[in-house]
């Protein structure tokens, strides 16, 4: 997605030249903001295309900035988190957030990890596409919209894709880190529990019943074909 809008939310200025300079060498516009609610306003004024959100932020948290998002946007959010905040990666991914990376981090990890998501984005646009048809799911892959019997469910990007990779192979039993060369990209280096929690999700929006787990191997798509 060539000239996206990222906007970056850190309140330590050395993490925000940092990353500002590597994204923009990747040729991305790119905005800032040092507390939750300039980061919020940033948002709303902006429409970035993907955030990179630090949970610890003065005035108002990751968290509750990622909540309020929640509510009026879809936007791609990648969650920075200290490395013994597990509760925290947790708690961001619960109520939204779409990936997350570890302080310390890389800013060349960051920037694929930028680069991947944003090139899932942008072949994710509505199109004509194939229509998955199961006994109790419909999936049609070109619009991203979802049906369970004649109920629509919103999903979110993410949960989309991951539930589409799933139904494309019903039946199929698929490791985690499958999902995630998948779903998240080939160069992903994040943590598997970030499928689990994304499942998790997923399940509490169409139906534990469709989404089998295969202790110590993965998941598999259970509804059948029509």
């Amino acid at each position: 997605m060539s000239n996206a809008k990222i906007l970056v939310v850190d309140d330590e200025p050395g993490i925000i030249k940092l990353v500002t300079s590597y994204l923009e060498k990747d040729g991305y516009q790119v905005f800032t903001a040092i507390d939750g609610p300039s980061g919020l306003q940033a948002a709303r004024a902006y429409k970035p295309d993907l955030i990179v959100l630090d949970i610890m932020l003065p005035g108002m948290n990751g968290i509750e900035v990622l909540t309020q998002l929640r509510r009026e946007s879809d936007v791609y959010v990648i969650m920075l988190t200290a490395r013994t905040e597990e509760t925290d990666k947790i708690i961001g991914l619960s109520v939204g957030a779409d990936d997350y990376v570890t302080k310390p981090f890389s800013p060349r990890e960051l920037v694929a990890r930028v680069r991947a998501a944003l090139r899932r984005l942008s072949s994710s646009s509505p199109r004509v596409g194939d229509v998955l048809t199961f006994r109790h799911i419909r999936i049609d892959t070109g619009s991203r919209q979802v049906w369970v019997d004649t109920q629509p469910v919103e999903l979110t990007t993410t949960e989309f894709d991951l539930l589409k990779a799933l139904a494309e192979q019903p039946g199929m039993v698929f490791s985690r880190e499958r999902l995630l060369e998948k779903v998240w990209g080939y160069d992903y280096f994040g943590e598997i529990r970030v499928v689990d929690v994304h499942i998790g999700h997923i399940r509490g929006k169409i139906g534990e019943r469709f989404i089998a787990t295969v202790r110590g191997v993965g998941y598999r798509f259970a509804d059948e074909r029509i």
